[in-house]
């Protein structure tokens, strides 16, 4: 395989907007612990310790878009409840996605709660409705589909049998898409493929596909022959079958045939899986890579986001550090995700060497970058450079930033002699990062106080140092790009 290819297909996510029309969810995900049983019943009591919330189900494929550094348009049905209330206050923190949400207040908004005890989930309850929406609601769904297609790159249909994706909106929007020149990705729960007829790539996984053609899927043989069944129905012109441990099946015009093993290293949880695969895919084929490349960096992206607790994302800079990490041959690796540089981390200091950490975004790397990374490398015997995210950079910088992907920020820091590990982070703050990876020294630049350094207080509590580098005057991306603006309209 090109891993070359594959980092170039990366690197094209951030100039693509894809349109996510299906169920919408919400995901609430109650943790605590359990040191009792009822005396009321033969059941665990849950200490409640917090409560999370997060976007789910159409709503999840839209957070990974984003998340893999693209714009989405997400359009769905919510209800006129608290719920729906929650998911706007959740896509408050990802401006790059658009809530083109319908409301309907005869229906609830889609809801699942899961009970977890000790990483373990002892019960989901869902409040839902699975009753097709009604004609004026699919109107109004169809019309905004209508309204934002032309601006979009590609177009996921996420069906959870919620009601959304009725008969006649889903092939009323396939239609459409495909009049259009758009690509159409379809993740399936009908017991019927001829909902989707006309789709480009259908992403079953190996039930759902079993039920809809009645063959079993058990071995590679099996799945192949029932995907060719659905191919030459007529429900779909590509299928990516994706098989839990066995990793994905990928047939593009019912001929051409590849298997994709798992890249999992350890399963914690499949919530949500199957929505970063489609996400993925939507963008490689939006990027205009192939199918198979396309699932190739699906088929990493859910072996990375199983390996995560709820409904988890993965970013493009996570699955580039995978495909460094996997296929680099005898160069060395610099970009890591976090699991890797901490088995980097603990290699350095069984060898007694000193940890530093800086962090930043790094958008169009100028001589006060570089001047920082080397004053930051001379601290200590190895420099960890935490990057953030696309996401992260949109939400601290606002619309147009950044400038350069994650991917491509990544590439050009690996290449600097004073920097020897990359890890790209989704939170506005590397606060988590460095209690993970606790380097012994932190470095900030001198427009920062000690007391204002995030993550100063671990450093210092565990012996460590913090150090404010000097800035070079009149540098910064900001500048660069204020530059080059006004250049532009001179």
């Amino acid at each position: 395989m090109d891993s070359q290819t594959l980092l170039n297909l990366l690197d094209s996510f951030h100039r693509s907007k894809v349109l996510v029309l299906g169920d919408v969810m919400l995901d609430r995900f109650i943790y605590g612990t359990v040191e009792r049983i009822s005396p009321e019943a033969p059941i665990p009591v849950l200490s409640i310790e917090r409560v999370v919330n997060m976007p789910g189900g159409a709503a999840n494929v839209a957070r990974n878009i984003a998340t893999l550094g693209a714009q989405a348009v997400l359009i769905g049905v919510v209800g006129a409840d608290s719920a729906a209330n929650d998911l706007q206050a959740e896509f408050a923190q990802l401006p790059s996605i658009d809530p083109q949400l319908v409301p309907d207040p005869s229906r609830p908004t889609s809801l699942k709660t899961r009970h977890v005890a000790d990483r373990q989930q002892i019960l989901r309850a869902d409040i839902e409705s699975r009753q097709p929406v009604c004609e004026e609601v699919a109107a109004a769904v169809l019309r905004r589909f209508e309204q934002f297609l032309p601006d979009c790159d590609a177009v996921i249909l996420s069906d959870y049998a919620k009601g959304t994706l009725s008969q006649a909106v889903t092939q009323a929007a396939i239609r459409t898409a495909r009049a259009a020149g758009k690509p159409v990705l379809v993740d399936p729960k009908s017991v019927s493929f001829a909902k989707y007829a006309g789709a480009s790539v259908l992403t079953p996984n190996r039930h759902e596909l079993q039920l809809a053609t009645g063959n079993p899927c058990a071995t590679d043989e099996q799945v192949v022959d029932a995907a060719r069944e659905a191919i030459t129905s007529g429900a779909c012109d590509a299928i990516v079958v994706t098989r839990g441990k066995d990793g994905m099946s990928v047939l593009s015009d019912g001929e051409s045939v590849s298997h994709l093993r798992t890249v999992a290293r350890e399963v914690f949880d499949v919530s949500g899986a199957g929505d970063t695969a489609i996400a993925t895919l939507a963008l490689g084929i939006a990027g205009g890579g192939q199918i198979g490349d396309a699932a190739r960096l699906a088929n990493a992206a859910a072996g990375i986001v199983v390996g995560k607790y709820g409904t988890a994302s993965v970013s493009a800079g996570e699955i580039s550090a995978w495909l460094e990490e996997a296929y680099r041959g005898d160069e060395p690796a610099k970009n890591f995700t976090l699991e890797g540089a901490l088995r980097l981390v603990e290699r350095w200091r069984q060898l007694g060497l000193r940890v530093a950490f800086t962090n930043g975004c790094f958008d169009l790397l100028h001589p006060g970058h570089v001047s920082l990374l080397r004053q930051a490398s001379n601290t200590a015997d190895r420099l960890i450079v935490g990057l953030n995210s696309d996401l992260s950079v949109r939400r601290l910088k606002g619309a147009g930033r950044p400038v350069q992907s994650e991917v491509a920020r990544a590439t050009v820091l690996a290449s600097l002699k004073s920097v020897d590990a990359v890890v790209i982070f989704e939170a506005d703050t590397p606060l988590q990062l460095i209690e993970a990876l606790q380097p012994d020294v932190l470095v900030k630049g001198s427009d920062y106080t000690v007391e204002t350094v995030v993550g100063a207080e671990l450093v210092i509590g565990r012996g460590g140092k913090v150090v404010l580098a000097d800035l070079v005057p009149a540098q910064s991306t900001t500048n660069t790009i204020q530059r080059v603006a006004a250049a532009q309209r001179s």
